[in-house]
Parts: C-alpha cells; structure tokens; sequence
C-alpha cells in the first residue's frame, strides 16, 4: 500500500481531533488581528497544478486555501512551489519550475481582490494597505540541478525572489542537502557562485534542507543574512533535517532568522518515531526514487506525484501530539540561544506537518499566538516573531541601496 493511500486508511480509523483546544482569549484574538502575519513557507500551488481548483476557493481538506489563510490572520507568505525528487533523475527539474511558476502567476491574476505578487519588503507594505495578502514567490527543490546562472536569472525576472540551495533531500551539483549522501562537502564553486548572485540580484537564500556543511558555508559566504525558512532544532529531535544549536548562533549572528516548521516530526521524538515506524523510513527518505529509472516521460511523473497532495500529516494517535505550548517551548530555545530578533514562523502547511494537538490548519494560528501569551511572552516579541523579523530580512535583502 502506497504511504499516502496508508495515510488516508489511518486518518478515517481515528477520530477526528477538537476543533480547538481552549478558547481564545480577546487578547490573543486582538493581538494577532492586529500584528503583521509573514509565514516564511507555504506550499501554495502543487495542488493547484496536479489535482485542479482555485487557491481562492475554500476546500473541505488540506492545510491551506486563501479564505482560510485570511482567517489565520496572514498578511503575507512566502508563496513556495515545490519540485519534487521525482523530476530530477530524468533531468526535468527546469521544465517543470517552469510549468509550475506560470500557474502560480496565472493563480495570482485571478485573485488579484485578494493577493499580489511583492518583490520587495515595500510591496508587501503596499500591498497591506489595500487590504490584500502579499506573495512573495519562493522556490522549494531545484529551479537546476547544475546551478545554470542564466535560468536563475530568467526565474529572477519571472518574479523569483527566494530559493532553496539544496535541491530538497536530494544532493544537486553544486550544494549537498542534509538528507543525501555528500557530493561536495557543502558548496561547490558552482555553489559559491550562486550564493554570490543571489546576492547581486537580491535574492533570500534559503538555506533549509541544507547539510550542516552547506549552511554553514552559505552563512559565512553570504553577504546579506541567511533565512532557514521551516526548520527545526536538533536539540530536541536529532535528526540531520534540524539544525544544530552551533549553527543557529552563526545564522543570527550574520542577520539571518530561522523559522519554525509547525509539524510535531521535527520537534517530537513520539511522533517522529511513530511516523517512521509506519512508513518503514524517516519523512525525508528519497532514495528509492533513483532506482525507479529515467525512461518516464514527465506526463507519466505528474501521474506518479498527483496523489502526494495536498501534503498532511499522520493521523497519530492523540496522546503523541505536542500541543501549541510545546511547540511554542522549541522557539523558546532559539530565543535562549540568539534573541528573538532571529525567529519567525515557517508553518510548511500543505508541504505535511502533523500539527501540533487541536490545530485543523491555517485558520488556527492564533491558537500560536495564544500559547505564546501564556508563555509571558511580550506583545513586541510577538509581533517580531509572527512578521517582523522576516520582513526585516527581506527588506535587508531586496531593497539595497542602488536596487
């Protein structure tokens, strides 16, 4: 049985979990009205792409659409597409960034009343004074597994304003992912010279999925600050998906900011053993995609990836789940660790978190700023965490003086 179908089986065995686990107080109800929402990694458009509908339709199933991220409170996000592993060994990673970026566009255009494209921290200002949701586009895989500067260039003036070195969980020719074997140590010079033009054109590096080796090289080569989008700490699940406490530290102290993913399999020893236990691999697992051969033409791919979305997590079994509080205690830690002028949210939904216990998706992230309220957290730290530090990076990084 194919794990997602397994899945599915498992979700309609268990029962469905509260809508919400405490009432929101007003405060927290005011509060996250009121504060910028910047989700640093929302899987946006994959859905749209393989199975059909409108982003600005609500649907009964998934994590995420535009009338509930409007109930989550999001003011903007980055706008993530994602090319999976499976485009890869046959080489049609660029073909297919292309044929997902021109649905994304064309997704934008119809709901131009509700969302628009940003290219810089000021558009996202502008954007919010119209009352509409910024998007900011991001790319989650590989745009070229050979690191073309000519096709980042093209994605750039498509819109392209944020990339993942790595390509996923799978090692591209110029920077190794955390979850593959090394080809090059971290970056290569192909590497080093895609971080250097990144930061020419004004580009977010986004340095999740990279091995420590690549994070760690992209930080001290980088010019501007760094952002790990979705992320986690390895400190409390030690997996090579998560970042060691040694690298968040160099990550803020160049400027960057490391964003929380929202799922229990990063930060939940339970859940991420249960997880793998069932699958019969860790979440990140890849390699069998290379044995399965090049010959498929890339219609027969979409045929092959379609069921994967949208992307939810594991119906586990309640008791496993860590709650908003206990999620909230992990971005305590890197707060302990940098200051809280270095975290931010990467929820990942639609890209499979298992959410924390009570939470049905985008629509309760006040349920976040709830938790965090509890935690005696102040109002501006909040806000920092909900928004303003990514803004921050992006303005840093987009709007160079001269730009």
């Amino acid at each position: 049985m194919k794990w997602n179908r397994l899945l599915l089986v498992l979700a309609a065995c268990l029962p469905a979990l509260p809508a919400m686990q405490a009432q929101l107080s007003e405060r927290a109800k005011k509060l996250h009205e009121q504060a910028f929402v910047f989700d640093g990694h929302i899987h946006v458009i994959n859905r749209q792409f393989y199975l059909g509908g409108d982003i600005g339709q609500r649907v009964a199933d998934g994590q995420f659409d535009l009338p509930r991220a409007r109930e989550g409170g999001i003011d903007a996000m980055f706008f993530s597409v994602f090319v999976t592993e499976e485009y890869y060994p046959p080489r049609f990673e660029t073909r297919q960034a292309l044929r997902l970026i021109d649905p994304a566009l064309d997704q934008l255009a119809r709901n131009q009343q509700t969302i628009e494209l940003a290219l810089n921290a000021s558009d996202i200002e502008r954007i919010n004074r119209k009352g509409k949701m910024a998007a900011f586009l991001d790319f989650e895989g590989c745009f070229d597994l050979d690191g073309d500067l000519g096709v980042l260039r093209d994605m750039y003036r498509l819109g392209l304003r944020s990339a993942q070195l790595p390509a996923h969980n799978w090692a591209n020719n110029y920077a190794d992912s955390c979850c593959a074997p090394p080809k090059w140590h971290g970056l290569n010079e192909r590497g080093r010279a895609v971080v250097r033009e990144m930061n020419r054109l004004g580009m977010v590096i986004n340095v999740s999925h990279g091995s420590d080796e690549t994070i760690e090289q992209t930080i001290e080569l980088s010019s501007d600050p760094v952002l790990a989008t979705h992320h986690g700490l390895r400190s409390f699940n030690n997996i090579p998906r998560n970042m060691p406490d040694y690298l968040v530290k160099k990550l803020a102290a160049k400027g960057g900011v490391i964003g929380f993913q929202i799922g229990n399999e990063f930060h939940n020893v339970k859940v991420f053993d249960w997880r793998a236990k069932h699958a019969g691999k860790p979440f990140w697992d890849t390699s069998d995609i290379a044995s399965k051969g090049t010959s498929m033409s890339i219609e027969e791919i979409d045929r092959r990836v379609a069921p994967q979305f949208p992307m939810v997590g594991v119906a586990v079994p309640e008791e496993l789940l860590m709650t908003p509080d206990d999620w909230v205690a992990v971005v305590d830690r890197a707060i302990q660790l940098v200051g809280e002028d270095h975290v931010a949210l990467g929820s990942d939904f639609d890209g499979g978190p298992t959410l924390p216990r009570g939470m049905r998706d985008i629509r309760d992230l006040p349920m976040i700023t709830e938790a965090m309220l509890r935690r005696g957290y102040s109002e501006e730290r909040i806000r920092k965490f909900l928004g303003g530090n990514l803004l921050r990076v992006v303005r840093q990084v987009t709007e160079k003086p001269g730009r």
